[in-house]
């Protein structure tokens, strides 16, 4: 028997038919007079057949969902979320992928996952679920300085309504030994309540710069920076506003209004603009923001993708390579076959 507590974050597809319902229609997307960019499904990359990985099979995957990604030397790193086996068995609240695949034209092929004496992908950033002081763990970004991956991370205090849920803290947790253990760095932690609870991360020059969002899928965006040396030292840490750069987390201003869910940001040599993605998840879309400066102003948004077409979708996660041409690959998740899909979109 599934407990109340575990249902509120087990795949939908497998145990609550009713709680995707109420997803769906949380995103019911109303009429807009903004043109749609152009949009096409590659590959599901996640779970059994059609999953072009059979993640079941080789790493008892299956289901899972978000899929960021960074680089590690030559090889793609992808950070899943929370993960299932068969029958909703052997929770992990994230598991760990990599790949060297240079062709996204037919899907993303994962060579290895880091796994358990078992075989099965291993749980690496380990949550409190089993005493309830956190529902989960989960990686939103992630980057490599040198030999060190370090991940973002958002611990879960409490699932609410579709798109909103309560935070006990954010922070960082860091591997040196490519990812097999990872330490949780308690000096690196902001309150749950801050706006840096979910994150995109991208190095730019000397800096490395984060856009973050609260906890859930209701606010706005706003941007912070550090030296690659000190990205753990959070005092070192400036938040950008309408009159620079600043050391005060509170003085920070939005530069992307609400509702921004899950995001991602990349700087696109083709088209010589930065590009974000994110969930608008009332309005059930997938939107699209350009800007030529790493500090904005940001376009208004364009639509990439629909609940209407993609029921129950969000994470939009750009990759750190891939970005020299005219399509933009990225991954989304879609809540009821719980499952992360390869699509790409471009600028029209």
């Amino acid at each position: 028997m599934i407990s109340s507590r575990l249902r509120l974050i087990m795949p939908l597809a497998l145990t609550d038919r009713d709680r995707l319902a109420q997803v769906v229609a949380s995103q019911a997307t109303p009429n807009s007079d903004v043109a749609d960019l152009p949009i096409e499904l590659v590959a599901q990359i996640t779970g059994p057949e059609p999953g072009i990985n059979d993640t079941l099979a080789q790493w008892g995957v299956q289901g899972t969902d978000l899929g960021s990604s960074f680089m590690v030397g030559d090889e793609m790193a992808i950070v899943f979320g929370d993960t299932f086996a068969e029958n909703n068995s052997n929770w992990r609240s994230n598991v760990l992928a990599f790949t060297t695949d240079d062709d996204p034209t037919d899907g993303i092929t994962i060579d290895r996952m880091i796994t358990d004496a078992s075989g099965q992908a291993k749980e690496i950033l380990p949550s409190r679920k089993v005493d309830y002081i956190e529902m989960t763990v989960i990686p939103t970004y992630g980057i490599a300085i040198g030999d060190r991956m370090i991940l973002h991370y958002m611990s879960v205090e409490h699932w609410g309504d579709p798109g909103k849920w309560d935070l006990g803290h954010s922070g960082f947790a860091w591997s040196d030994d490519r990812g097999q253990n990872w330490i949780y760095d308690d000096a690196a932690k902001w309150p749950g309540d801050s706006n840096f609870g979910q994150v995109a991360m991208e190095q730019h020059e000397e800096h490395i710069y984060i856009w973050g969002i609260p906890g859930g899928r209701y606010g706005g965006v706003r941007l912070a920076r550090v030296l690659a040396a000190d990205l753990l030292t959070l005092s070192a840490w400036e938040y950008w506003t309408s009159a620079g750069w600043v050391n005060e987390i509170d003085a920070a201003e939005e530069v992307i209004p609400p509702n921004v869910g899950e995001l991602s940001v990349r700087w696109n040599s083709h088209y010589q603009q930065w590009i974000m993605m994110y969930l608008n998840d009332p309005m059930g879309l997938i939107e699209l923001r350009t800007a030529d400066d790493i500090t904005g102003p940001w376009s208004s948004p364009r639509i990439a993708a629909r609940a209407l077409d993609f029921p129950a979708l969000y994470a939009p996660f750009m990759f750190p390579k891939w970005n020299d041409g005219p399509d933009i690959y990225f991954h989304m998740s879609m809540f009821g076959p719980y499952q992360v899909f390869l699509l790409k979109t471009r600028l029209v």
